[in-house]
């Protein structure tokens, strides 16, 4: 048992001196610097009363999704918009707790031209909509990531939204030989080509949420990763509460240009703004 302890304590010792190690390589490769605002100084509270007063309404698409269920409830707690609706393929439970600014819509993502009201008369579109290519295949993946992604920002510009948010990934490239990155960087630019009045892209790392069918590896994966985080601020994880909050805070506020790309560093930096 002795023997057991004193190997225990000599793995967790270099655990922590790695986690160290890597945090100081990531901090001298991290981000550019973030987007600038010329509204950021201002009291946020001030911002959202402002906002609130607008009479603005919005869309969700991936609400059952880990970030989309956080920024749902986000965007319900703040109430700046005067309507929230959730677009997807099929209605949430939000156990009881009716919200009277709150409303769902159910599309069949292969026939969106068929749900283009769906789509009409939103203020402020917010996609987190995205599977992965080990649930649904390369080409599953391809069409939602893409193909829904596209078509949905497509039929909120027909509709009159004027801002678009996405959640995107970290080291997004459309000329990337790796799918995921290639797939992602593709429809952030041709989103962008679309010209929004306003358009946000977040690029988060590894999102760190607790899902409860977690397998072993992916626990000690999110542990490792939560200390890394704690010990700098590194592009390689960051909570899924920061990304939604930032999506909610960037909205109100004004950057210097009409499409913007936040990295770590400007998530980060806009999620801490929130309650201030």
């Amino acid at each position: 048992m002795k023997r057991l302890c004193t190997t225990l304590g000599k793995a967790t010792g270099f655990l922590a001196v790695l986690i160290v190690v890597i945090a100081v390589v990531l901090e001298y490769f991290d981000d550019p610097e973030p987007v600038k605002y010329t509204s950021m100084a201002e009291d946020m509270k001030t911002l959202e009363e402002s906002f609130k007063q607008q009479n603005k309404s919005c869309f969700v698409l991936g609400a059952s999704g880990e970030t989309g269920k956080v920024l749902v409830q986000e965007l319900l707690e703040r109430n700046i918009f005067s309507k929230i609706t959730l677009i997807g393929r099929r209605k949430l439970d939000f156990e009881g707790k009716a919200n009277e600014n709150l409303v769902q819509e159910v599309v069949d993502f292969e026939k969106l031209d068929d749900y283009a009201a769906a789509f009409q008369g939103h203020d402020v579109g917010y996609c987190c909509l995205g599977t992965t290519r080990a649930k649904a295949g390369a080409d599953g993946f391809v069409r939602v990531d893409h193909d829904y992604v596209l078509k949905s920002a497509e039929l909120a510009k027909a509709g009159g939204c004027s801002q678009f948010h996405l959640q995107s990934s970290r080291g997004a490239d459309k000329k990337s030989s790796f799918l995921y990155l290639k797939v992602k960087g593709q429809v952030e630019a041709e989103i962008e080509a679309l010209d929004f009045d306003r358009y946000a892209v977040y690029r988060p790392g590894v999102l760190l949420v607790d899902r409860q069918e977690s397998r072993p590896t992916e626990w000690l994966a999110r542990k490792f990763l939560s200390g890394l985080t704690s010990v700098c601020s590194t592009s390689m994880a960051i909570p899924i509460e920061v990304v939604a909050k930032a999506m909610v805070s960037n909205t109100l506020l004004q950057p210097e240009q009409k499409a913007e790309i936040l990295e770590h560093k400007a998530i980060v930096a806009v999620g801490k703004t929130a309650g201030k």
